[in-house]
């Protein structure tokens, strides 16, 4: 039975959007003392580096499968019929996943000429946020229904598939 390893692009990229993070509201704070003349943009950059840092981070617990779920009934099946549940229930979110990455990809194109406030960037970039991560979402999620990816059964039980 093998673990995922603790290290992934996911984890890493949101670790480091979460140091870009700090960085900023250090910065924004500090701009509201005498010591330093704030700039403007901290405000939305914080904002976005969060929403980008809370996207990635999705996509980091789907790859260790380790999202909170309701499982007193699953529990109660026999191992063939709980993964059997499992992998339905897989096959339902990945429609929705799927759904929301053209749902992400339409509203990257409606804003895409739209600037944003205090940034030289356009608006789509933070919608990318939600796009990117649904797809490695759905990227995980379909590996795990295949049997490549990492499950943790509901019954507690750790299996690589």
């Amino acid at each position: 039975m093998k673990l995922p390893s603790p290290y992934s692009v996911e984890g890493i990229v949101a670790s480091i959007l979460f140091i870009g993070l700090i960085g900023v509201v250090v910065l924004q704070i500090l701009g509201r003392t005498p010591l330093l003349s704030g700039p403007v943009w901290t405000e939305e950059a914080a904002r976005w580096l969060w929403v980008w840092m809370a996207m990635i981070g999705l996509a980091e617990v789907e790859r260790i499968d380790g999202q909170l779920r309701m499982g007193f009934l699953v529990e109660s099946l026999r191992r063939k019929a709980r993964m059997t549940v499992l992998t339905a229930i897989d096959l339902v979110y990945l429609a929705i996943v799927l759904h929301l990455i053209w749902i992400g990809w339409k509203t990257i194109q409606r804003t895409w000429s739209n600037e944003a406030v205090t940034l030289p960037v356009s608006d789509a970039l933070l919608y990318a946020s939600g796009f990117l991560a649904m797809i490695l979402i759905a990227n995980r999620v379909v590996r795990r229904i295949v049997g490549l990816g990492y499950r943790q059964d509901s019954g507690g039980v750790e299996t690589a598939l």
